[in-house]
């Protein structure tokens, strides 16, 4: 889909892999249209977020249900005069149909990396490969969600209600629930922690419900914002809530931990340093707002932000039908499409870009943030120099211009 202000194509794909005793294999998949070989990937549908483009594109094309992993590099090159934009996640099968050829693709194989790497049709897609081969293939995500949107606290109070824990989601925050569902389920079953307010557990209650698992309520966790609460402060860092976030950083396990304003930068400040990672850049989480951490190989290797937008989203403006048996209902308006909602950092040795620049992105370009001891961090922006030119005390990569090519 295009975005209506910058006139971007919107995409997403993965590197579909499997473990196998010779090594990791890659799915490819061909087009007889235009003859080549490449990952899955296809546009976004109208008001479609990112995430789920991923996932239904890998699924549709080669009949694997796939949970997404760490963020990879994203592509951007001009289809017929237009910029597109492909974000690419490592991703692994969860379930499979028999793959069935149809008139997109018509043929899929499983490959060997270095295999993969000869079969694969333009440069653009060997460079997604090593974005993929320069970090862990199997990784865990820490999924941290704001609440969604819930009923304010002066109406509630106005009501008759003291008890803020009580607080549920608004109509708006209910709407951003069932979406958050869908989202959250595009990477690998977690299990649930929240706040015990009810304003949290409304909001991963739709998703547990979708995994069939539990939530397990932890008060460290938990914000009481009425004035005489901790004393005056809405919430402080006690020691079981740095446990429960070293232990989350550490499992090895996905997980997902549904909190507050008050204490999701901690969190996220928290889970790094555990990491010995730096804090990613980002705005703060919005109602119903969520990072994933992706852990592998005992470190932080990725870190992505989504924003949810929180006005409901009208009937009329969701698509009238669904692909892959996904109900209509999945399609809401939900950010991933406007530039500044949605932010990424890598952590591997390989320049990965953020989602959605502000601006269309030149065929050449240059990605440029801070180096650290385990690699390139804090990816904010790219930009493209003139010559080559390198930033002042930044560490630059370079990608060669590529020809247009089938999109």
């Amino acid at each position: 889909m295009a975005d209506a202000a910058t006139g971007v194509v919107h995409a997403a794909g993965a590197v579909l892999w499997r473990a196998r005793a010779e090594g990791i294999e890659t799915a490819l998949v061909h087009r007889p249209r235009y003859d080549d070989w490449s990952f899955p990937k296809g546009k976004s549908e109208p008001g479609e977020h990112v995430l789920l483009t991923a996932v239904r594109e890998v699924e549709e094309e080669t009949g694997v249900r796939a949970a997404l992993g760490r963020r990879l590099a994203t592509q951007t090159y001009p289809v017929e005069g237009q910029p597109k934009q492909v974000e690419y996640w490592a991703a692994r099968p969860v379930s499979a149909e028999p793959f069935a050829p149809g008139d997109e693709v018509d043929d899929l194989a499983w490959l060997p990396l270095p295999a993969a790497r000869e079969r694969l049709s333009y440069p653009r897609d060997v460079s997604v490969l090593d974005s993929f081969t320069a970090g862990p293939a199997d990784t865990a995500p820490v999924i941290l969600l704001r609440h969604a949107a819930a009923v304010g606290k002066k109406a509630w109070r106005e009501a008759g209600h003291d008890d803020d824990l009580a607080r549920p989601l608004s109509e708006a925050g209910m709407e951003q629930a069932r979406a958050l569902s869908e989202l959250l389920s595009t990477f690998a079953p977690a299990r649930v922690i929240s706040s015990a307010a009810r304003r949290c557990l409304d909001t991963v209650t739709p998703y547990a419900e979708k995994a069939g698992v539990p939530v397990t309520r932890e008060p460290a966790f938990t914000v009481d914002s009425r004035p005489k609460a901790h004393g005056g402060a809405e919430w402080i860092a006690t020691r079981d809530a740095r446990l429960r976030i070293a232990e989350a950083a550490r499992s090895r396990r996905p997980v997902i931990i549904c909190a507050h304003r008050q204490n999701l930068a901690w969190m996220l400040a928290e889970a790094c340093e555990v990491a010995g990672a730096p804090v990613p850049d980002g705005p703060p989480l919005q109602s119903g707002a969520f990072w994933v951490l992706q852990f592998g190989g005992g470190r932080l290797v990725s870190a992505e932000q989504h924003q949810v937008e929180a006005e409901p989203v009208s009937l009329a403006w969701r698509p009238s039908t669904a692909r892959s048996g996904r109900p209509a209902a999945s399609q809401s308006r939900v950010a991933g499409i406007a530039p500044s909602n949605t932010s990424s950092h890598c952590f591997t040795s390989v320049p990965v870009p953020p989602l959605y620049p502000p601006s269309p992105v030149p065929a050449t370009t240059r990605w440029h943030g801070t180096m650290s001891a385990i690699g390139l961090d804090a990816m904010i922006w790219p930009t493209t120099l003139a010559g080559g030119t390198k930033l002042p005390g930044s560490a630059v990569a370079s990608r060669p211009a590529l020809a247009a090519r089938p999109p």
